[in-house]
């Protein structure tokens, strides 16, 4: 008698080693999104990404062409030098310092609004795409997803990743409401 209630103590705590391992899995099912290629795949993210290289080469030609102007206000100085008056060299100065100034202010004040225009263009997209990544764990069930792009997971199996599915729903999204993505 006693080894029968012996065997039946030890099937419940197996059974409840099990019962609770499997309830714990239940209640704990994580995955993981990797925003960073999310935007970088999507194709609102290839847009903004686009449209932030775009501007960056604008930006990079104005001072460009800024800088040619400065090297050859540069060279005129240094070449002419002797032959110029007094007057004229501080002349050419003066304008060589304020265009040097002027090129400092539109490279910060470019690099300011490139970033004003980055923030808001990746803002969009990211409040665009959160409720996407709620649907989905609402759907599958999950307690938590980790974004890798924050690197702040240290184990993840990549059958978890959601990723794929999250840019497929949000340019299916983007299909479906209009062509003209960027309405600020």
């Amino acid at each position: 008698m006693r080894r029968k209630s012996g065997n039946i103590i030890l099937f419940i705590f197996i059974l409840m080693i099990f019962v609770s391992q499997s309830f714990a899995e239940q209640l704990y099912k994580a995955a993981v999104v990797n925003s960073q290629r999310a935007l970088q795949n999507s194709k609102e993210g290839k847009k903004a990404i686009a449209l932030l290289q775009e501007k960056e080469q604008k930006i990079n030609s104005k001072l460009a062409n800024m800088d040619k102007k400065i090297q050859d206000l540069d060279t005129k100085l240094k070449t002419q030098r002797l032959i110029l008056t007094f007057e004229a060299q501080e002349n050419l100065s003066f304008d060589l310092d304020n265009l040097r100034t002027e090129r400092k202010r539109i490279a910060e004040d470019s690099l300011k609004e490139w970033q004003r225009l980055q923030l808001q263009l990746y803002t969009k997209i990211r409040e665009e795409v959160s409720p996407i990544i709620d649907n989905i764990a609402k759907e599958k069930g999950y307690s938590l997803i980790f974004d890798l792009a924050s690197n702040t997971v240290v184990y993840f199996s990549l059958s978890v990743d959601i990723t794929d599915e999250v840019i497929k729903r949000y340019d299916a999204s983007k299909v479906m409401k209009n062509n003209n993505p960027f309405n600020f």
